[in-house]
């Protein structure tokens, strides 16, 4: 059991499960029914996957429920025939590519250790515009970062949409493993030399969920990390611990069992059973533990019920750094959904800061 649960932290799912009933679709009154769960009942807009993954639905306002049931608004079918799907994959990504905001597009390749890793770039028209640098989470792809692309563009900066090793876009590692932030921290570190490469002296970096543990280690370990003036994580991984203690207690899962895996995964010759390369010491992506080194202003977005990354280490991290970090907290937003929930409160915040801090410190280090 002990290997299994190691294994299953660092290996990426090799298919995206379906998991939500769907009940009915009537494609006249553009409705969909679903099962009722934490996250199909939640008022915003929202994503539904099916047929594997090749029909897609974006679906919106909660027209009515039951004990088990929630009817939604479908406000577009992107792909496939939903009238005969029986399950679907909710999800927080809502758009598929930038150029459905009406927006120039380039594509380009970022160099990283494992080879060219694609990315999306949205130029401001300000050539001289500072960068924002955006990092999805685990299980998903660049598309997920698509929704904080009109905030970033209001704030008047160039946005790269970066993919990063494992996620089925950037190319395999060489173990095919997650290192937890520990390795895709690399790839984050090459999109900062591209962005510096084409003129970048002010960049911010966001991530949502495991993204946001691959960010603050890039803030620690990257060359590059003097260009970052910010950082803004959604539904972040402060603290791994944190994140499979909660998981562990969902699944059942015996505390002794829990510990080893994890010793597991940082112990010499061991961490070989889990499938890595190298070691992955959690201890070392300890955020809150790590506090004192952090240098650069943090604007954390996280809902209290999110599910499945717990906030508390998001509020530990804010208590330890006031002087750095900002919390800004949902409580019915659910894990890496706050703008889908709620897309003014999302942009409005996230504007507010770049606009309070983190230009007002480009300017004062300008001058």
């Amino acid at each position: 059991m002990v290997a299994a649960v190691a294994r299953a932290v660092v290996t990426p799912d090799r298919k995206r499960v379906e998991r939500v009933p769907i009940l009915a679709v009537d494609p006249q009154a553009r409705t969909v029914t679903v099962e009722r769960t934490a996250d199909t009942e939640l008022q915003g807009r929202y994503s539904l996957w099916f047929g594997a993954g090749t029909g897609h639905m974006r679906v919106g306002e909660v027209l009515g429920t039951t004990d088990t049931t929630v009817t939604r608004r479908i406000i577009a079918i992107d792909a496939g025939d939903p009238t005969n799907a029986r399950r679907g994959r909710w999800g927080g990504w809502f758009y598929l590519t930038p150029g459905e905001l009406d927006v120039p597009v380039e594509d380009v390749d970022v160099p990283t250790p494992n080879g060219p890793a694609p990315a999306w770039v949205v130029r401001a028209d300000d050539p001289e515009a500072p960068w924002a640098v955006l990092v999805h989470g685990r299980g998903v792809t660049r598309a997920e970062t698509i929704r904080a692309l009109p905030v970033f563009r209001a704030a008047g900066y160039s946005v790269l949409l970066a993919s990063w090793r494992n996620d089925g876009v950037a190319p395999r590692s060489v173990d095919g493993r997650y290192g937890l932030g520990s390795t895709e921290w690399e790839d984050v570190d090459a999109a900062l030399r591209w962005v510096a490469g084409e003129g970048a002296s002010s960049v911010v970096l966001m991530g949502w969920s495991m993204g946001g543990a691959v960010v603050l280690q890039t803030l620690l370990r990257s060359s590059s990390a003097h260009l970052v003036d910010g950082v803004v994580l959604e539904s972040p991984v402060v603290d791994w611990h944190a994140v499979l203690k909660s998981q562990g207690q969902l699944l059942r899962l015996p505390k002794a069992v829990r510990k080893v895996a994890q010793w597991v995964l940082r112990a010499p010759v061991l961490h070989r059973v889990a499938g890595l390369r190298a070691p992955v010491d959690l201890r070392e992506l300890d955020m809150v533990a790590r506090a004192d080194e952090l240098h650069v202003p943090i604007l954390l977005l996280h809902s209290d019920d999110d599910g499945f990354v717990p906030s508390s280490a998001s509020h530990d991290l804010a208590r330890a750094r006031p002087d750095l970090v900002r919390l800004e907290v949902q409580h019915t937003a659910r894990h890496t959904k706050l703008w889908n929930h709620d897309a003014d409160w999302f942009d409005a915040r996230i504007l507010a800061w770049l606009t309070e801090v983190v230009q007002h410190q480009g300017a004062a280090r300008a001058s």
